[in-house]
Parts: structure tokens; C-alpha cells; sequence
């Protein structure tokens, strides 16, 4: 019940006005005040009632803030009154000495945790960490991934109509209006040209046209955009007249790392990144992802950052396919992708077993009815049984049935995760008649743990280092994909034009 109620408070309860309520069951209240102020607590405290609820409290306290951690530094009303409730606690030691293994385990918990509280000193400047596709730098694409935090910084480049760009520093967490006033700044835009309506707007553009613009106030735009997806500025006049940038990969065939590489270490370097990256995502994030809506927008970045791979992996399967232009060549390719696919899945791996699964069922794909049948027919069958366990029948039934006999480490497919989710948050209410759907809490709070217990053993993979094998990591980690789904087609019938 405990573990309930700490990871599903932000749905009936706020962090601040939760650790609130631990506060006034502490020496916050008027009872503890007295205490602190000399008279002694009331009598009837003397008789162990209030040892049993000092104990009741602190274990709430110190199981809180072991499941939210990292998150807290976020959370600068919540660090506020987790110091003071910490003070308040120091202060039981001397009183009340059967407590002191908790409040030793409290005091390494708090030292830990770097709570941000409003007037201290401003910490030294982080680190800029790189998003996917930033850049495109070998030694960043090679760093071991770490979770992403809203105060994190990084560089982004924010485009023109005439695809001249500015490169800002922002936090992750900044605001559309914050990106724009860095931009504003770098192009010595002046207030003047702003007063007279040609204020800049932040328009969101896809490689397949589609365009959006951004409201001022809309936060963590840099990990909802699309894979090859851009930021604009522009003012409202030159909206229409916006195009997306040229494609970033070049669509003329030609062998990649993929024709060169292994299918064992291809598959083993994307478990190993989608396992950084999956455990880089915080539990809760599970929980605000599909919650937001009713308590305003939190940070969901590590979890849209794995959502993201898992369509660009999709897309990945496709492109490599359709730019590969000899007929022979393309189906040893596509026998590759498959067993690519079948060591994922020995692995563990089922976001890249199912992402790859999903990319040869790409519609640009599945006509090239004479690559398919130069296909091996024991890779036909393999393929097969791939599409009959990746099949949403029954509610994926035959995926829930194997990931059950999967022992950790396993990397699930998250988007099932987020679709149970969605469903119980539609299903029933959080709140009835003023009171809290406790059963709904309780199964929203068991499918995030199975997100602990898939990460409860570590992932031992080997894997050497030499030059080769760096080649292939770097390779995987930074993928160069065609995501236009016009685009794919287009090639898919200059390769194969009579294919139904």
C-alpha cells in the first residue's frame, strides 16, 4: 500500500502538498511546536503512540525519497519542505533513541539527493549534453547515456525560412518563449520590429512538410519532435512560406555499415544502447507520460527519447532497404535484418526486436514482392513467427505470454506499457465522490513495477573494443533515417515498379 501510494501521489496529491501532509503528522503541527518550545509533548504521547507515528512517518519519508531521487532536484517547493521536515527530525535523535537507524538511513538519503531550494547559490554551470542527432558527434554518440533533467543543458539549432540557422544554449526544460527570446537575442531582433507585428513565432517542421506552431508557454519541446523534424522561427507573414530542409541523408544507393557488420554485433550494440537508454528512464515517468494532461505537463524526457528510437529504428529497417539497389543484395540485407531481429530477441531486446519487426512490415517494404521471394524459406517461416508474436490479437496476447517467461534483464516494447496505462487511466476514475480510487492506483502502481523488475538485474553483454566493433556502435547509435513516408515509396517503386 505504501509503494502504492508513493508512486501514484501526483495523481490525487502534488509532491508539495503531499510531503505537507507528512509534515503536519510530524513536530510541525501544533503538538510538535509545543514541544520544540519547551513544555514537553502531550501525555498521552508518552505512552508510544507517538513513537508509532514519528516511525509511520519516517517511513513514508524515506521510501519517498528513495523511489523519486534524481526527480526531486527538479522540485524546488518540494526540496523547501523536505529540509525542513529533515530539521525537524534531527531534532527527534536525542528524544527518541529507537529511531536512530531510520534517521541514519534519512541523513544519507538527504546528502544524496541535492535538493534545490530558492536561496541557495546558484550551481556551476553543467555540462551541455547531447540529444540524438545534435550534432552528429562521434566521441558524444559513444559517451555512455545518463538521464536527462529539466535544469540539463543543450545546444539546439533553431532554423530560418531561408534555412540559415542560430545555434542557442537552453535548458531542457525551457519554455517555447524562452527559446525564442535566446533566438531573438542572437539575431538582435528588435523590440521595435516586435511592437509593430513581427514578432517571432516557433514553428515545429516535419521532413514530410507537416508544420506546427508552438505556444508560448508549451515546455520540453525538444524531445517531442519527430526524428528528422526541425525548429523554425518566423514571423506569421512567412509562415506559409516555410519548407523543410533539404533531406539530411543522401537518397542515391550505396553500402553502409550494416552490409559490412555482423548481424550479432549490429544486434548487440542495440541492446546495449536501448538498455542505457531504458534504464534512464525514472519509473514515474511512466506515470506522467499518460497523466500529464490532468496535472500539467512534467518532465518525460528519457521516456519520449526511447520513444523516439523505437521509430527510428522502424524507419531505419526501411531506408537501409530501399537504398540498397541490386536485387540479390537487398535480400541477403533483408536475411541480415531478420536475424538481427532473432538475436534481439535472444537478447532480451524486444523494442528493437519489435521496432525491426514493425520496419519490414512498412508498407514501402512489404511490396517488393521479388526481394521477399529470393528470401530463404527457413527465414520466410522465422519471419513468420515473428509476425504472429508481434500480432495485437487479443491484446497481444502471444507477446504478453512470452515477455511472462522472460527473467530480467529485458528491455520490454515501452509502447504496450503506455497503452495499459492509457487504458486504466481511461477506464475508471482517480477520484469518487471525493475520494481516491484506491484499486485504480493499485494497478496503475503494479505495471510500474514491472518496469522495476525488468531492471533489477544488469545487463552483461560482451563486447570487444576494437576499432571495428567502435565503428558499429557509432554506427547504431547515430542511424541516419528517411522517415518521409512518401519518400519511401518513391523508392520502393523505382526498385520494384510492377510489385504488388
Amino acid at each position: 500500500l505504501l509503494d502504492d501510494i508513493v508512486l501514484t501521489h501526483s495523481l490525487f496529491l502534488p509532491t508539495e502538498r503531499f510531503l505537507q501532509q507528512l509534515h503536519q503528522q510530524y513536530p510541525g503541527g501544533p503538538w510538535g511546536a509545543t514541544r520544540v518550545g519547551g513544555e514537553g509533548p502531550p501525555a498521552h504521547w508518552e505512552e508510544g503512540s507517538g513513537l508509532r507515528r514519528k516511525r509511520a512517518v519516517l517511513a513514508v519519508l524515506l521510501h519517498f525519497l528513495e523511489t523519486y531521487k534524481g526527480l526531486l532536484q527538479e522540485e524546488e517547493s518540494a526540496g523547501k519542505v523536505i529540509k525542513e521536515l529533515y530539521l525537524l527530525i534531527m531534532k527527534d535523535t536525542s528524544l527518541y533513541h529507537e529511531l536512530e537507524d531510520e534517521i541514519i538511513k534519512l541523513h544519507q538519503l538527504v546528502e544524496t539527493v541535492e535538493l534545490k531550494v530558492a536561496d541557495e547559490t546558484p550551481p556551476p554551470n553543467k555540462q551541455v549534453k547531447p540529444l540524438f542527432r545534435h550534432f552528429r558527434r562521434i566521441d558524444s554518440c559513444l559517451q555512455t547515456r545518463v538521464a536527462f533533467r529539466g535544469s540539463d543543458e543543450i545546444f539546439c539549432r533553431v532554423y530560418m525560412p531561408d534555412h540559415s540557422y542560430v545555434t542557442i544554449r537552453s535548458r531542457l526544460s525551457a519554455s517555447v518563449q524562452d527559446i525564442l527570446a535566446s533566438v531573438t537575442e542572437k539575431l538582435q531582433y528588435s523590440e521595435e520590429q516586435s511592437a509593430r507585428g513581427d514578432a517571432l513565432i516557433l514553428v515545429t517542421m516535419a521532413s514530410s512538410g507537416e508544420k506546427a506552431v508552438l505556444q508560448p508557454s508549451e515546455e520540453c519541446v525538444f524531445t517531442t519532435l519527430g526524428i528528422n523534424s526541425h525548429l523554425f522561427a518566423c514571423t506569421r507573414d512567412t509562415f506559409d512560406s516555410l519548407v523543410p530542409l533539404p533531406e539530411e541523408i543522401q537518397v542515391v544507393p550505396g553500402d553502409t555499415e550494416i552490409h559490412r557488420a555482423e548481424p550479432e554485433d549490429v544486434a548487440n550494440h542495440l541492446t546495449a544502447f536501448h538498455w542505457e537508454l531504458f534504464r534512464c528512464i525514472h519509473e514515474l515517468e511512466f506515470v506522467d507520460y499518460v497523466f500529464h494532461g490532468e496535472r500539467g505537463r512534467r518532465e518525460t524526457a528519457n521516456l519520449e527519447l526511447l520513444l523516439q528510437r523505437c521509430s527510428e529504428v522502424q524507419h531505419w529497417v526501411g531506408t537501409e532497404l530501399l537504398l540498397c539497389e541490386g536485387l540479390g543484395k537487398r535480400a541477403h540485407l533483408l536475411k541480415k535484418l531478420i536475424k538481427i531481429a532473432a538475436i534481439c530477441k535472444q537478447n532480451q531486446d524486444m523494442l528493437s526486436f519489435y521496432a525491426i519487426v514493425i520496419g519490414l512490415n512498412n508498407a514501402a517494404v512489404s511490396r517488393l514482392r521479388l526481394t521477399w521471394e529470393k528470401l530463404p524459406g527457413k527465414f520466410k517461416n522465422l519471419f513468420r513467427k515473428f509476425e504472429n508474436l508481434t500480432d495485437p490479437c487479443r491484446n497481444h496476447k502471444t507477446y504478453r505470454e512470452v515477455l511472462a517467461k522472460m527473467k530480467p534483464p529485458l528491455i520490454p516494447f515501452v509502447n504496450l506499457i503506455l497503452k495499459d496505462l492509457t487504458f486504466l487511466h481511461e477506464g475508471s476514475k482517480t477520484l469518487l465522490d471525493g475520494l481516491v480510487n484506491v484499486e485504480k492506483l493499485h494497478c496503475i502502481a503494479e505495471k510500474v513495477r514491472t518496469v522495476r523488475k525488468y531492471r533489477s538485474r544488469p545487463l552483461c553483454l560482451e563486447l570487444e573494443a576494437s576499432p571495428a566493433q567502435l565503428q558499429t556502435k557509432a554506427y547504431v547509435r547515430q542511424l541516419r533515417v528517411i522517415d518521409n513516408q512518401n519518400l519511401l515509396f518513391e523508392l520502393s517503386y523505382k526498385l520494384e515498379p510492377g510489385s504488388q
